[in-house]
Formats: C-alpha cells, sequence, structure tokens
C-alpha cells in the first residue's frame, strides 16, 4: 500500500514538473513590450515601435521593480558631511549608455528621451535651473517645452498669384543630441551608526549645448532643469540601461545611479564663498588637477575617519 502510494506521489510530482516546464517554454509574443516587461516597455519616442514578435531565442523574464526606500540617517549619528556637485560627459566611453537609442526594455529613447517624456506626462517633477538648484521653483510642461525648444517660428508667405500674406507657423521639434551633459548634486556622509561612507545623490540636471541658430555654432551650455532624486527613482527603475559587454546582464536606471556606474569629475564642494572649482582656480589644467585630488580626497576619507 505504501510503495502504492509512493508511486502515485513521485507521478503527480513528475507531472507537475513537466506541465511547468511546457509552459516555461512557452514563446512569448510580444505584444507592444509589455508582456514580457509590463511596466518598462513603454515607448518614450514616437519614432520608435516595440516588435510585435519575440525577437530573439531566449524567453526574458518579466520583471516589475520595486524601489526600496532609503534607510534613514540620524543627525547625531553623522561624523561628517559634504555636499559635492560633479558633471558627466556623455560622450566618455563609460557614458555612452546615455546615448543609447533604445530597445523594449530601455524605453526606446536616450536617457533624456525617457526624462522628457516621464516630464511631460506629469510621472515627475522638474524645478528651475536658473541660479538656483534648491528646487524652489517647480515647472509646468509648458515652462519646459518654451525654455528646450523654443517658441514657434512664424515666417510670412506671400502667395504669388492673389498677393495675399499669410503666417506659416514652425514648430521647433527637441533635438535631444543638444544634451551631452549632466550635473549630479550629493552628499558624502559618514555615518556612525553603519560605520561606512553613504553617498545620496539630491539631483540630477541635464546641460544643454546652445547653438547659435545663424551660425550654428556652440556658445555655451546651459542646466535645463533640475530632478528631485528621491522622486524619480521609482520613475528611473521601470527603464533598463544597455550593457555594452552583456546583453543579458542588465540593470535598471536607479540601480545604474545608486551603484555609480557612470564616470563622472567634480566641479564644486561645498564652501564658505560656494565658489566651483573653474572659480577658484582659474580654469584650465590647474582645475582638473584640483577636482581629481578633491576626488580622491573623498574616497580617502572613508578610511582615514575611523583612524583615531
Amino acid at each position: 500500500m505504501n510503495v502504492k502510494i509512493m508511486f502515485k506521489s513521485l507521478g503527480f510530482v513528475c507531472a507537475f514538473l513537466t506541465s511547468g516546464l511546457a509552459y516555461a517554454q512557452q514563446p512569448i509574443i510580444n505584444d507592444n513590450a509589455q508582456i514580457q516587461n509590463p511596466t518598462a516597455g513603454e515607448a518614450v519616442t514616437t519614432g520608435w515601435r516595440p516588435s510585435l514578435v519575440r525577437d530573439g531565442v531566449i524567453d526574458r523574464v518579466p520583471h516589475i521593480t520595486r524601489v526600496l526606500p532609503w534607510t534613514p540617517i540620524r543627525e547625531n549619528d553623522v561624523h561628517w558631511k559634504k555636499r559635492v556637485w560633479r558633471e558627466i560627459d556623455i560622450r566618455e566611453k563609460q557614458n555612452m549608455a546615455f546615448r543609447y537609442p533604445g530597445d523594449e526594455f530601455t524605453g526606446g529613447g536616450y536617457f533624456i528621451e525617457i526624462l522628457m517624456d516621464a516630464v511631460k506626462k506629469g510621472k515627475i517633477k522638474a524645478y528651475s535651473a536658473f541660479n538656483d538648484d534648491r528646487f524652489t521653483n517647480a515647472l509646468s510642461k509648458e515652462q519646459i517645452m518654451d525654455m528646450v525648444v523654443g517658441t514657434a517660428d512664424t515666417t510670412p508667405v506671400t502667395d504669388p498669384i492673389t498677393g495675399e500674406v499669410t503666417l506659416r507657423i514652425t514648430n521647433r521639434d527637441f533635438n535631444p543630441d543638444v544634451v551631452t551633459r549632466y550635473r549630479i548634486k550629493e552628499d558624502w556622509i559618514a555615518d556612525r551608526n553603519s560605520g561606512r561612507m553613504i553617498v545620496r545623490i539630491i539631483g540630477i540636471a541635464p546641460v544643454m549645448d546652445v547653438i547659435d541658430q545663424n551660425t550654428g555654432l556652440s556658445r555655451g551650455t546651459r542646466p535645463m532643469f533640475w530632478l528631485y532624486f528621491p522622486e524619480i527613482r521609482e520613475t528611473l527603475a521601470q527603464y533598463e540601461v544597455f550593457n555594452p559587454e552583456n546583453d543579458v546582464a542588465r540593470m535598471n536606471w536607479n540601480e545604474f545611479f545608486e551603484n555609480r556606474w557612470f564616470s563622472s569629475r567634480v566641479t564644486k564642494v561645498s564652501n564658505v564663498f560656494g565658489e566651483e572649482i573653474s572659480q577658484q582656480t582659474g580654469g584650465g589644467m590647474e582645475a582638473l588637477y584640483r577636482a581629481q585630488r578633491l576626488s580622491e580626497e573623498l574616497q580617502n576619507r572613508e578610511q582615514d575617519m575611523w583612524v583615531y
């Protein structure tokens, strides 16, 4: 009797495993990229379209990313703190992920297009970057588009037959290639409770090249707007980052910033006059050397502060 029960149980387990294996091997049809990745498959550009079939031989595991809240830090546990500003140049090799044109998992656009799409849809809030990086003035979608794209061009057109003059309105499109840098504001905190240095990103600001419409030459750079990083972590977690070394070893944009997979240089450290490194040194190679020294000091601070 026990032998019969044992064989029946074994047969049930085999049937269960076989059915589960058969289910796992069923092809996944990419219905607008929502089946394989229901949250990250939303297109962010009008010119990009996802594949209507499974474009590959691997069944990508569906995932819904949840962002864990930051561990609270008590003021009494803070042994040392410094605010640091950095600049990311996306033309560097390590930062090429910012310029990946995208797929159904990355959102189908540059990183700046993901941010612009989230701002226009009301998913995240943008703050003015005009002489202020403290998130004091929230911007509307219309204000952002006027600032980034500019007002529409109005051109008088004369009808060659009737001689009637009409106005032709031409709307400008946002060119994502003009965004070549990102500014980051972050806090470096020595936490006694955890016994380590904690780095928390506070804000991100895309920086665009200002191009002269007449000559086509660059007239400098300016930040577009500031994004409060704790508010955009959930949105960033829904879009994956392209890994040039391995197509299946990916992470989302929140993990990309939290794990600091980007290359950057220090442009400012909190000081009494609020000056940037270029203002303190006069720019040039001396500013680069000073930025490198400050970066090394921040990295060594974690080891040095616990030695008494």
